[in-house]
């Protein structure tokens, strides 16, 4: 057996485990999660399958690691410079909104995979617990600038809460993601915020 597959290899354990996480989300992303196997998994890292369960117990184990590899590039919401220097509130979150639209549409297979994901969460408790809990920070996430927001735009938003404008946010965003999966060859993005930005203007004029 080679040198990659003893546990004492050179690498150290966290480049080993990102190695296999990188090799399980390439398989599960191109064959869905019902596919994968500890050998799959191993074949694609370039390892022996004593060395990926060397790592994470079992398949299970795994796919939990995966889980949480795929919420940690999709549901973290990064405030880059330029954005946080945007002085208006209300246009610093349309900007955010943007930027995390383009994040999540082009990359059609991580959002494919996170709702495959979601879906096993339905009968699975741990997979579920972690979904909701993630999902809840990203929401959260948001509060603050949704606050400021409300803050400076008292009358374009009466009555509207920093809970209720978050969960917009994040509406708008999701949904993007999931129209980018469907049909992620005739997607466009800059119609479908055309088409966001006309039917939130209606809905406005029809409340006011």
């Amino acid at each position: 057996m080679g040198v990659c597959g003893m546990p004492g290899q050179k690498a150290s354990e966290a480049e080993r485990r990102g190695q296999i996480l990188r090799a399980a989300y390439d398989v599960a992303s191109r064959t869905g999660l019902e596919a994968v196997t500890v050998r799959m998994v191993a074949a694609k890292a370039g390892l022996s399958a004593g060395l990926v369960l060397f790592h994470f117990k079992s398949k299970e184990q795994l796919l939990i690691a995966l889980l949480d590899y795929v919420l940690a590039t999709t549901t973290v919401l990064h405030m880059t410079e330029d954005i946080a220097a945007i002085a208006a509130p209300l246009d610093r979150l349309l900007a955010l909104l943007q930027r995390e639209m383009h994040r999540l549409a082009s990359e059609p297979r991580r959002i494919r995979l996170f709702f495959e994901f979601w879906t096993q969460g339905f009968r699975h408790r741990e997979i579920n617990r972690r979904m909701q809990a993630e999902l809840d920070r990203y929401r959260e996430a948001f509060r603050p600038i949704a606050e400021e927001v409300l803050r400076t735009e008292q009358e374009r938003f009466a009555d509207v809460t920093p809970e209720g404008l978050a969960a917009v946010a994040v509406s708008f965003i999701k949904g993007c993601a999931v129209q980018s999966m469907l049909a992620p060859a005739d997607f466009d993005i800059d119609d479908f915020l055309l088409a966001a930005n006309a039917l939130v203007g209606q809905l406005g004029a029809r409340a006011a």
